[in-house]
């Protein structure tokens, strides 16, 4: 069951035996394609870095992984369909620069590198954070320095929502990145959350 606002998410306990330790959004995507790939489920996931292990509060500490007092939850993954080809993600999907152009974010983690890129974001409430962006050079600018405190927000040149599923087409093939990997470029996208998918412990 997805988690709720004000309710208590997760538990307390350690890496169960059967688990497997990651260090990065990348590692952790790769394991979700593999086990999705195979049809069956990923298996419970030690995370010890990345964007969602930040969001989460992980320590990065591959010892509290094994003690009895690190945070177990199960999160969400996004998937998405480039001009019908079925990817996945576990933090973000990244369409286009923020430097230029339209920029068009799907995002499971609030964080992104130093950004805090989509602050209400919440890896386990059955709901992607989307954010539409497209400005001029001097707003983008502006925007950007705000990025790392989350205060980017509002804007008239943000639209920023939260659902289970969109779509979005571009007029030109757009660069997009998952999880901080380049997986070539697309026009049109079709994404969805698949709820309740990852057990994680950080």
């Amino acid at each position: 069951m997805s988690a709720e606002r004000g309710q208590d998410w997760g538990g307390i306990g350690s890496l169960p035996e059967d688990g497997i330790v990651v260090s990065s959004d990348a590692e952790l995507r790769a394991l979700v394609v593999e086990a999705r790939r195979a049809g069956v489920d990923p298996p419970p996931v030690g995370l010890l870095g990345g964007d969602l292990c930040r969001t989460l509060g992980g320590r990065g500490d591959p010892v509290h992984l094994e003690g009895t007092k690190a945070t177990r939850v199960t999160v969400d993954i996004g998937s998405v369909l480039l001009d019908g080809r079925l990817h996945w993600f576990c933090a973000h999907l990244v369409a286009g620069s923020w430097w230029r152009g339209r920029t068009w974010i799907a995002a499971i983690a609030a964080h992104h590198g130093r950004w805090n890129l989509a602050p209400r974001a919440h890896p386990g409430d059955g709901l992607l954070d989307v954010l539409d962006a497209d400005m001029g050079f001097g707003d983008r600018m502006a925007a950007r320095r705000r990025l790392p405190s989350g205060t980017h927000m509002p804007h008239p040149g943000i639209t920023y929502r939260r659902t289970a599923a969109d779509q979005v087409e571009f007029s030109n093939p757009t660069r997009i990145r998952l999880d901080g990997e380049d997986v070539g470029h697309a026009t049109r996208l079709s994404v969805r959350v698949e709820a309740d998918a990852l057990r994680l412990v950080v």
